[in-house]
């Protein structure tokens, strides 16, 4: 079991939350990538913090990448298929009023019955969707 890595995980989980935890307490804004992506490019006002944000996140992997030497990352490879999924994922954050991120790491932690909800639908998809596959 190489990929078991529950002391990453305990600390990329503890940076995710307060990372999250800070944006709220900071600027009362939650921390769900599809919303804060998609304002950054559509909405004038609070775009630099938002873009701030999404430079973060493409940012933070190459600068661990630096600091620590084995610590390795891939991206998906370009094709149609990939596309597709990509359209597919930003139709179901519009219908869904948000992504997983926003629903499972922050509205969880309000304790919001939609993104509860939100949640596990989007486990139980996740699981079908796996099975086929």
């Amino acid at each position: 079991m190489d990929n078991f890595t529950p002391i990453a995980a305990l600390v990329g989980g503890t940076f995710i939350g307060l990372g999250a935890l800070l944006l709220m307490v900071a600027l009362g804004r939650v921390a769900g990538i599809s919303g804060i992506s998609s304002l950054a490019i559509f909405q004038r006002e609070g775009r630099s913090w938002r873009l701030a944000f999404v430079v973060g996140l493409l940012v933070g992997p190459l600068a661990v990448s630096v600091l620590i030497s084995d610590f390795s990352f891939s991206t998906p490879e370009l094709s149609l298929r990939t596309v597709i999924a990509g359209l597919l994922v930003g139709l179901g954050t519009a219908w869904g009023s948000g992504c997983t991120s926003g629903h499972g790491i922050c509205g969880i932690g309000r304790f919001s019955a939609r993104s509860i909800t939100a949640t596990l639908v989007f486990m139980a998809a996740g699981v079908f969707v796996a099975s086929l596959f």
